[in-house]
């Protein structure tokens, strides 16, 4: 190929676009579900979707325990109460009054749950994971946003229970001591996709602003020329400020 001549490439048509910023923004991690149950091969798409998240080295690294029976559930269940309550003792009143009454997960009431997990011994060789090895855990996140995110195309609410013990969880689920359960999930269509997410709403933290994340050339000093434009369609790209989707 003339690699002198410009490659033309695809965007996705404006309703396309706009559809995939839409369920990034809308994304939310839900908590109170209804107990209808997901169709198969709406649970399969999302599932699909999350194995063709990306991996560093094409390692794949990531498993899937699909989970259904409310026994399994219940043990999770009391796994999170025990951590739930034993994390309350690093917040004084009348911060940890404010978590106790939080609703942290959906266990019990949501349909499936599904606990993602990384395989550090999925492939003997993997291209450019040398200097970084937890790229496998890295890999296998971007699998769960993969998942969280055809899960909102498809009206499903994703909640993430992360006050439990791997160690009790690998042995609630039976999981090799070479695994690590990096994310149990529970999906479910939600009472509601709430407008901001549930902790912002409850008072316990605000979203930050991007400006202040921002670093230009560097950590710190004087960003070279070329910036400029980019500044300013910043202050222009917020949800708030976009042409609706």
């Amino acid at each position: 190929m003339d690699e002198s001549k410009s490659v033309e490439i695809e965007n996705f048509p404006d309703s396309e676009r706009k559809a995939v910023y839409r369920a990034i923004y809308e994304r939310r991690d839900i908590r109170h579900f209804r107990t209808d149950p997901i169709p198969d091969d709406v649970l399969a798409r999302i599932i699909q979707a999350a194995h063709h998240g990306p991996s560093v080295g094409f390692m794949q690294p990531w498993d899937f325990i699909l989970i259904k029976n409310p026994q399994i559930r219940e043990q999770a269940k009391a796994l999170f109460e025990r951590e739930r309550q034993a994390a309350s003792c690093f917040y004084d009143e009348p911060r940890r009054s404010q978590y106790l009454s939080l609703k942290l997960e959906g266990i019990m009431e949501a349909p499936v749950s599904v606990c993602v997990t990384c395989d550090y011994t999925r492939a003997d060789e993997v291209l450019g994971r040398n200097a970084i090895p937890e790229t496998d855990v890295y890999s296998t996140c971007c699998a769960i946003q993969n998942l969280w995110l055809a899960a909102r195309c498809e009206g499903i609410g994703v909640g993430w229970v992360s006050i439990l013990r791997p160690r009790q969880l690998r042995n609630i689920l039976g999981i090799p001591a070479h695994v690590l359960p990096v994310a149990y999930l529970c999906l479910g269509y939600p009472t509601q996709f709430y407008e901001q997410p549930m902790l912002a709403s409850a008072g316990w933290r605000e979203r930050q602003p991007v400006d202040p994340l921002i670093h230009l050339d560097g950590w710190s000093g004087e960003p070279g020329s070329g910036w400029d434009n980019f500044l300013d369609a910043l202050g222009n790209a917020t949800p708030s400020k976009t042409e609706p989707i």
